[in-house]
């Protein structure tokens, strides 16, 4: 266990250092991390995409003792004994790959990117601390630059990608998903604001280890980020666009104030389905605090 932790404050410090060198490259708005008026940074630079953020104990009001689904192959039979409190952390970056795909005039950018989001039951010795779930997060997105202005609000960039996701499990707690998913920023110098509506790929009913998620996760995001002096609040709205029995999604909160350099104190706060893919059906609510080292601004 003593390992464990040692190599846990290694890795969160390593990243510390890491996210500071990356934001003091990268700049915070949206402008400065999609690079749109910077054609002269080498491709295949690491730079923010996600938060990144450890919530030190993140409480859920109902855990998910007993995952279903369904597809009946992935639904487990025998329930845990999941503690309701957990470390949980999320890891981001992406690179540009390729710069004016269509031309300097048409623009173009292939961007990369990887997210992972663990869950660690840091608290349960009973059961030898397990993870109890990770999502891997690869994307592949082709971006442009949308130089309008509309009310004082600028257009920042629309773009098209493929997302895959997936917690790398076998059945019966395999989970994952993918889709062609549309992007449109917008920004002020203090706020920015993310429309992200999604398609998912159909897959072979026996290969569908998670049916319906898109009526639980949803069809479509809406993320709104604020920023002043030392404050970053954003909000992430999720919802299945359906009305009905089938209408659900998920609010995520989170505010950080900085305390030391890049590093600050945060707090999140989360209501609905889909919080983790274990849980894509399951409705809770959690609560975490701890310290990040980058947000969407």
């Amino acid at each position: 266990m003593k390992t464990f932790i040692s190599l846990f404050i290694v890795i969160f410090c390593s990243s510390f250092i890491h996210a500071q060198k990356l934001l003091d490259d990268s700049g915070e708005s949206l402008t400065e991390r999609w690079q749109i008026h910077n054609n002269s940074t080498k491709l295949f630079k690491i730079i923010p995409y996600k938060p990144v953020y450890f919530l030190l104990a993140n409480y859920t009001s109902d855990m998910n003792n007993q995952p279903m689904s369904g597809n009946l192959l992935n639904s487990v039979e025998e329930p845990s004994d999941f503690f309701n409190t957990e470390l949980k952390f999320q890891l981001s970056f992406k690179t540009r790959a390729v710069r004016n795909l269509f031309g300097k005039k048409i623009g173009g950018d292939l961007w990369v990117a990887y997210t992972q989001s663990s869950r660690w039951q840091l608290y349960s010795p009973h059961i030898s601390r397990p993870f109890r779930e990770t999502n891997y997060e690869p994307e592949v997105m082709l971006v442009f630059p949308t130089p309008y202005k509309f009310f004082g609000i600028n257009g920042t960039f629309a773009g098209i990608g493929i997302n895959h996701e997936s917690n790398g499990r076998s059945n019966p707690l395999s989970r994952s998903w993918n889709r062609v998913v549309m992007q449109l920023g917008l920004e002020t110098p203090s706020w920015s604001v993310v429309l992200r509506p999604w398609w998912r790929i159909p897959e072979d009913p026996i290969e569908n280890n998670n049916p319906g998620i898109e009526n639980y996760i949803g069809r479509m995001e809406v993320l709104s980020a604020f920023s002043r002096g030392r404050h970053d609040v954003s909000i992430q709205a999720k919802h299945s666009l359906r009305g009905g029995s089938k209408s659900r999604g998920s609010v995520t909160l989170d505010y950080a104030v900085r305390i030391l350099g890049h590093l600050q104190v945060h707090a999140q706060l989360f209501h609905g389905y889909g919080e983790s893919l274990i849980d894509y059906n399951h409705k809770q609510t959690t609560f975490g605090v701890g310290l990040s080292l980058l947000q969407w601004r």
